[in-house]
């Protein structure tokens, strides 16, 4: 039975919510994020990536960094630009982009549905951006960024959703960059509340989409907490995390595609005999980029022109979810073997481009030098819990979300 649950929400006034809320801090280097906040002293950014008040060349990892962060949250409180609800509340986030919806709740998740497994990874973490994030939130006394969770359809909930939207107005309606649509509603009927966290004592599972380093940070600090508090209850707020929460008919992953560098001293001729021992290959229609329809198919750009590729049976274990995502088959029959490329996190001969960009910019890259690209179909929610539910791990870039959630907007308190 999974843990969720209301909080009292630092948040933005209504006037100042699209100056405070900003993409997250890790889809952008510290020189993005200073160009991002010119002339907005509101930003969300100068919080959760403070080093860009501070002199260049400062340590991002230095107490300094994480001291500014928690002095600039501050002075958002204090400067009456965001101030905290008065009773424990729920809130309905939907985000629109290129005329798609998605609609979620906000609200704490328990760092012992982490711990016990109930809240289910698919990635594995690094130590170093784990602890930058502790340091942050503990310095901050606060979980500034959302996890993003989802998990199965359950009717009661989407019920209770969509009755709140059909008779309340949004306190938040209002375009971020790239187009995206931002509604945000409070939830502060006790009885309202009450139905939808009950409802969620029948979901047997969440399941983290995006922000692994930040679900795992967050449940350091609590864990953190709890020993400098030996006679905690249980009840306090470092024992819950920052949250959105997603049915997973609401959500929809994007493709995410590679693109290589070299053939690995291979000829074009010899690369594609290699990859027919293992794919049917055949070329596409000319003059637009091929884009895959079902799973098992890949769409490669080389020499200039674009092939469909099939995997032929036998190349991939069918009942192991990760073995039978596409980007393992890939990986698996030709990445590694023909290219020689064996750990795509850290070989420079791979890059990864999201759906979102399209696959114009593929053929933009090959035209600029790279060897070949590949478009693939996109993993679905379904691989995704799958693959969860086995405790086992996705390969790197297997999964695109969009669009990015917003962080500032709300903002839980640990203490």
């Amino acid at each position: 039975m999974a843990v969720f649950r209301p909080f009292k929400a630092v948040r933005p006034t209504k006037n100042f919510a699209a100056k405070v809320a900003a993409l997250p801090y890790d889809v952008m280097s510290s020189e993005e994020a200073k160009e991002m906040v010119s002339g907005n002293p509101y930003s969300f950014l100068h919080v959760d990536k403070a080093e860009i008040d501070l002199p260049d060349g400062t340590d991002l990892y230095s107490e300094q960094v994480y001291k500014k962060a928690r002095e600039n949250l501050d002075k958002l409180i204090n400067d009456g630009i965001c101030r905290e609800d008065e009773t424990p509340c729920v809130y309905i986030y939907r985000q629109t982009m290129n005329g798609r919806s998605q609609t979620g709740l906000v609200g704490c998740a328990s760092i012992d549905d982490y711990i016990e497994n109930r809240i289910k990874k698919h990635e594995l973490t690094r130590a170093d951006k784990e602890e930058d994030r502790v340091r942050h939130v503990d310095y901050c006394d606060a979980n500034t960024g959302p996890i993003f969770l989802c998990y199965r359809e359950n009717d009661t909930v989407s019920a209770a959703v969509e009755g709140w939207k059909a008779s309340h107005e949004p306190v938040y309606d209002f375009m971020s960059d790239g187009g995206v649509g931002n509604t945000v509603w409070v939830v502060d009927c006790r009885e309202t509340i009450k139905q939808i966290t009950e409802a969620f004592a029948d979901v047997s599972s969440l399941y983290i989409a995006d922000g692994h380093h930040r679900c795992a940070s967050a449940v350091r600090v609590g864990k953190k907490r709890r020993a400098e508090n030996p006679d905690y209850t249980g009840g306090e707020e470092f024992n819950f995390f920052l949250a959105v929460v997603f049915p997973q008919k609401e959500l929809e992953i994007m493709d995410y595609n590679r693109l290589v560098k070299d053939l690995n001293n291979l000829s074009e001729d010899e690369f594609k005999a290699k990859v027919g021992e293992k794919f049917n290959v055949s070329e596409a229609p000319t003059g637009v980029p091929f884009k895959p329809s079902e799973k098992h198919t890949f769409g490669m750009l080389l020499g200039g022109k674009w092939h469909k590729l099939s995997a032929i049976d036998g190349t991939f274990d069918k009942n192991d979810p990760v073995e039978r995502l596409d980007v393992s088959i890939l990986q698996n029959n030709i990445i590694s073997p023909i290219l020689g490329i064996n750990d795509p996190r850290t070989d420079e001969r791979i890059d990864f481009v999201g759906g979102i960009r399209g696959l114009d910019e593929l053929e933009r890259r090959v035209d600029g030098g790279m060897a070949l690209a590949f478009s693939m179909y996109p993993t679905t929610l379904d691989d995704l819990f799958d693959i969860a539910d086995a405790g086992k791990t996705m390969p790197p870039k297997s999964t695109w979300f969009e669009p990015k959630l917003l962080s500032g907007l709300f903002i839980h308190r640990l203490s």
